[in-house]
């Protein structure tokens, strides 16, 4: 524990940052839905109080985990599609209490078992932690689902969104939402890594083809809007998806290298704006993608791995305050040119809070410890992250009535 006398300074300081924001309704929000988790009331004193204590009492070991989001096979390191393992999850859960964990399609068999699963970890958490887990999955609806495109589940089952967003129709983009939002409430998920808000601008681009809304700037602001409220309507957070957009390069970062030749300007008149908007009605997460942009950033490094994209234009120009999280750093555009140490530590130093599914989670926690020690990054980096999660976390913990 350290001095009473570090702890004050630190708390008048913290109190100094902007104040949790408040919801504020998108003039294109479906008005009078059901209460998300953006509407339980953190801008207070107390809840700052409370994250920080947290913290403050947190081991830098500890502090370290909290910044990663794995898949269960890689928090039980030696075992493949994991569907539930209550006491090899506790006690590799004890050792490393991430963050969170996304659950992947070989870990989603039936109903009953993915509901124990996700209860399990939740109580886990409770018990390592005092806080809830990021419990994750991607859920966009049409071609990526993982559990409406299963057959053992009886749920909604939905078009592509880019046939959703042809029909430009806001309330059936909102009903979707609602349906995705209620089922995946009903397992037990608590974050939705959806909406996909790129803009489908080059015709050479297959990955978010059938993902995004659209071409249509306005159009793909709209209904990612309008879908983000419908899942929040039932408490699972959003995560607006894939910053800075994904849509207009020719490749895949799930197979290596994607540039776009775009400058500053020509994004922020097209591909910026959904997340703008997203910004402005306070979504809690937002996506890094791996894409390259000379234009903007000067060479080939990943809008995930650079600080021009992360704290530059995400933080500082646009103003976003909420938690940042990373792209799978498994993916091919980073594991095929960076080790897992040094992409979650570049990751971290561009400003991201959340480092998600690294490719050798030992590897790239013990980049991050190494990082620490050497003086390369700050604990009171560490701590500025630290509170973002917590905070939400809490939010989380109120609507669970587990506090």
């Amino acid at each position: 524990m350290r001095s009473k006398k570090f702890f004050l300074l630190g708390t008048i300081a913290l109190i100094f940052i902007g104040a949790w924001p408040s919801a504020q309704a998108s003039e294109h929000i479906v008005k009078n839905s059901s209460i998300s988790i953006q509407n339980i009331d953190g801008n207070t004193l107390n809840t700052k109080c409370s994250a920080i204590l947290k913290i403050e009492n947190m081991t830098l070991k500890e502090k370290l985990a909290q910044l990663f989001i794995l898949t269960p096979e890689q928090l039980i390191d030696g075992y493949e599609d994991i569907v539930n393992t209550r006491a090899m999850t506790r006690l590799a859960f004890n050792d490393n209490p991430v963050s969170g964990i996304i659950y992947m399609t070989n870990n989603i068999v039936s109903p009953s078992q993915i509901r124990l699963q996700l209860y399990n970890m939740k109580q886990i958490s409770y018990e390592r932690t005092h806080l809830p887990p990021f419990l994750c999955i991607d859920e966009e609806g049409g071609s990526v689902a993982r559990i409406g495109n299963n057959d053992r589940f009886d749920v909604p089952r939905f078009q592509n969104m880019a046939s959703i967003g042809s029909g430009n129709n806001m309330v059936e983009v909102y009903n979707i939402g609602t349906s995705i939002g209620k089922y995946l409430a009903n397992y037990g998920f608590n974050v939705d890594f959806a909406p996909v808000a790129d803009i489908w601008t080059n015709p050479k681009n297959t990955v978010v083809r059938y993902r995004a809304f659209g071409s249509n700037a306005e159009t793909v602001t709209k209904m990612a809007a309008y879908i983000s409220r419908g899942i929040q309507s039932h408490g699972v957070l959003t995560c607006y998806k894939h910053f800075p957009g994904h849509g207009n390069t020719a490749s895949d970062t799930h197979n290596g290298y994607a540039y776009t030749l775009k400058n500053k300007d020509e994004l922020m008149s097209c591909e910026l704006i959904p997340f703008i908007d997203g910004i402005k009605n306070k979504e809690l997460f937002i996506m890094v993608g791996h894409i390259s942009l000379p234009n903007l950033v000067g060479d080939g490094t990943p809008a995930s791995l650079s600080r021009k994209i992360i704290t530059d234009l995400l933080r500082n120009e646009l103003g976003y305050d909420g938690l940042i999280i990373t792209d799978a750093l498994n993916m091919k555009a980073i594991s095929k040119q960076y080790s897992a140490d040094k992409a979650a530590v570049k990751a971290f130093e561009a400003g991201a809070d959340i480092l998600l599914v690294p490719e050798n989670f030992k590897r790239a926690y013990e980049g991050m410890l190494k990082a620490v020690r050497t003086g390369k990054i700050s604990e009171a980096r560490i701590n500025a992250s630290l509170l973002r999660i917590v905070k939400t976390k809490l939010k989380l913990a109120q609507r669970d009535n587990m506090q």
